[in-house]
């Protein structure tokens, strides 16, 4: 099992969860999150002063999958969340060495 986790644009959220629901992943878990790259922020004018907004908001997706669905999962992600700007979010591959559900006691792929 993996855990697939992607950094995303606020606005993506539904294209992304679209292409995740036609290959079968209807579970998620979304937080909101703050944070920079190679960017740093980005400038902003208020009046005739100049900020740097530095962290932007963005959305985490948690998916936890069997290996083989990761690459089409990623590819999902990738089609929904893509703009081909600066800012477009990573996604992150975790290994997951197990899994309960609560409910029943399941574990394993059967919990997942």
């Amino acid at each position: 099992m993996k855990k697939v986790e992607a950094i995303i644009r606020e606005e993506k959220l539904e294209p992304v969860k679209k292409y995740l629901e036609e290959i079968g992943y209807f579970g998620m878990t979304i937080t909101e999150v703050s944070g920079r790259g190679r960017q740093k922020g980005v400038p902003l004018k208020w009046g005739s002063k100049e900020y740097r907004l530095e962290f932007l908001p963005k959305l985490k997706i948690e998916v936890v999958a069997m290996d083989d669905d990761v690459p089409a999962i990623i590819n999902a992600i990738i089609r929904g969340a893509r703009t081909g700007e600066i800012g477009d979010g990573k996604i992150f591959i975790i290994p997951i060495d197990d899994a309960v559900r609560i409910r029943t006691g399941d574990s394993g792929n059967n919990a997942v």
